[in-house]
Parts: C-alpha cells; structure tokens; sequence
C-alpha cells in the first residue's frame, strides 16, 4: 500500500496480542508497537498520562495523583476501563502522523483459550470502544501454532504450550480446531510473586515487582544444573524488611530454580493432563513433531530440557517466542478468508 492510500485510507487492519505483560500490535504486517501492558491514569479527572513504557517507568514509583494500573490479569480483563485507555493509547502510537484521521478499525486479538463468554464479550467491547469496527477474537494456543509455522489445517497432531504473563495455554491442535486444551491461571506473573516471597522469607529483603522480574530475566531458571550455560550471579539490593538497612544479596540461578519449582510442576502437570485426554492417533503424531514452547515463560533456562526428560517427548523453544502469538494474529488478519472459521 503506498503513502498515500495509506493517508488516505478509511480501513486499518491491526492485529494484537493483548496480554498481561505486553501487548504486541502489527500493522500491515510489521510489529508496530510492542509496549508493556500498563496505563497511567490521573486520579483526579481519570484522563491518560501515559501507556506502556512510559507508564510502567512510572510503576510503584508514584504519588496520590497518579494510578498506574496492569489491567489485565491472569489473561483476563481486571480493570475495563483502564484497558479500554490504553488499547486506545496503543492504537495512537499505530497511526500517529501517519494518517489524515483515524480510520475505522478492523482488528484481530489473541485471548485465552479458557476465557468463559463474559471475558470474550470483555475484549471485544474493550476493542470496539477504542475503535474496532471488525472485532475478531482467536485462542492464543491457536494463533501461537500458527506464529510458529504449524500447518494448523492439517490432519496432523501438534502441541503448543504458550506460558504468558498470566495464564499457560495447552493445546492440542488439528484439522483447525483445539482438539484438547488446558488453560491454567500459572505462569510468567506466579513466577515473578515466588520470587518477591523468596527474596523475603530467605533473605529478608524487600523486593519491588519489577525487581523480581529483572531476577526472572537475569538468573530465572527451571533446573538447578545448566552446566556451560548457567548465568553470573546477580545483585539485588534492597531494604531489610524489618530493620529497613539497605542489604546487598548476591542471586545465583539454583535458589531460583529451587523457589520456581512448584509453579513449574503445576505447569508439568497440566501438560499430562491434556497429552492424557488426547486421541491416541494424534498422540503420536506429537511424539513424533514434539512439543512446541512460547510466551515469555518459554525463556527460562533449562525447562525445555527439564520438560524433555520429564515426559519423554521433546520440547522446542520457538523462535522468537515473546512474538509467536502476534505474529500468528498477524497472519491469521492477512489471511482472514483462511482462518475465519478459527475466529471467535
């Protein structure tokens, strides 16, 4: 499309990836905007100050005049106002200068796969409000399968496990349908909570949320053995939490493996439980193509291999898989003809 039909045009196609850490937007096939999700909101005239990055720099770091809120949680809608404000905030940063007004929007988002009808109906008004005048809504798993490059048309068994900020979708995908899934309320954000509790019953220091995260990232791991791989130690530094004299503890990736362990076998769990109630055919079929891992809980050291000898089917992180659910939503815009019959 050239500059001027661009400027000029009364239809945008946006496709996201509305998620509790981060919302991924692509327009006209390219990553648009890949900000956090958070918005910050002025508690007096509840207008927006900020969206996502600028308003996470604000997070826990405000006064009585500002609320910086995640309103996703768990996958799901928490605040809709808030997430109506920041779609919309978000939606800006697609077209700012580049269009002589805003166009009418048609838009596909990935949710969860165990969204009752309610949170459907949640995102889709939180779209349509922003602007969304096509609202299609496609399961995460579905729309990771097909970021990844799976053939999700084919009568074929492939196994996607999409560990995001607030939720792990499993599922079991053929002939364009989920034939068994599992969608559990544990992932990236239980990770980041078990780590803020560790950090406080084992050291006694206290912890902001986005330094647990900055630990997750730096020394989050899923074994306590990674060999030439194992990450430098890290330095946190924070209050003691009843003294409030500044301590300096040194992080090593075992202690976070050790205090992750529970959160990873509920996960484990979960995935025994849909490879349980999948037909034997397809069964195969996954044995055989493996399992594949995406979201961000995809990136910690070791579960691919920890996942592998546990179940004896191999594990493969995707490329890219902070990004495989976007560009599945992408794709799935691009050829809506094709996949129409996955949408909600």
């Amino acid at each position: 499309m050239g500059f001027f039909s661009k400027l000029f045009s009364f239809t945008q196609e946006l496709a996201m990836d509305l998620g509790t850490a981060n919302t991924i937007i692509i327009a006209d096939g390219e990553i648009a905007v890949n900000e956090p999700s958070v918005v910050a909101l002025n508690n007096n005239t509840k207008q927006m100050m900020a969206v996502g990055q600028r308003a996470k720099l604000m997070y826990e770091k405000t006064n009585d005049k500002i609320r910086v809120i995640r309103p996703l949680r768990d996958g799901v809608i928490a605040d809709f106002a808030a997430c109506e404000e920041m779609i919309r905030g978000l939606i800006k940063m697609v077209h700012s200068g580049k269009r002589l007004f805003s166009p009418s929007l048609r838009m596909v988002i990935g949710v969860p796969s165990g969204s009752t009808e309610v949170e459907l109906r949640a995102v889709r008004d939180s779209a349509e409000h922003a602007g969304g005048r096509d609202v299609y809504l496609i399961y995460e798993p579905m729309a990771a399968a097909i970021g990844v490059g799976i053939d999700v048309n084919a009568p074929e068994g492939n196994m996607i496990v999409d560990i995001g900020g607030g939720t792990t979708e499993i599922a079991v995908i053929s002939l364009g349908g989920i034939v068994s899934n599992n969608s559990i309320k544990m992932a990236g954000d239980d990770f980041t909570n078990d780590i803020r509790d560790y950090m406080s019953r084992q050291h006694n220091v206290r912890i902001s949320e986005r330094m647990a995260e900055r630990i997750k990232i730096n020394v989050g791991a899923a074994l306590t053995d990674l060999g030439a791989d194992a990450p430098d130690d890290y330095t946190v530094i924070g209050p003691n939490k009843i003294t409030a004299m500044p301590m300096t503890v040194p992080v090593c990736y075992q202690e976070i493996a050790h205090c992750l362990e529970k959160s990873i076998s509920r996960i484990e769990q979960a995935i025994m439980n849909a490879l349980e109630a999948t037909p034997p055919e397809l069964y195969a079929n996954i044995v055989k193509n493996g399992i594949y891992l995406t979201g961000g809980g995809a990136l910690l050291r070791g579960l691919d291999k920890r996942l592998t000898d546990k179940i004896n089917i191999p594990f493969h992180v995707a490329e890219d898989p902070l990004l495989c659910v976007a560009k599945g939503t992408g794709e799935a815009l691009a050829h809506l003809n094709d996949y129409e019959c996955l949408m909600r």
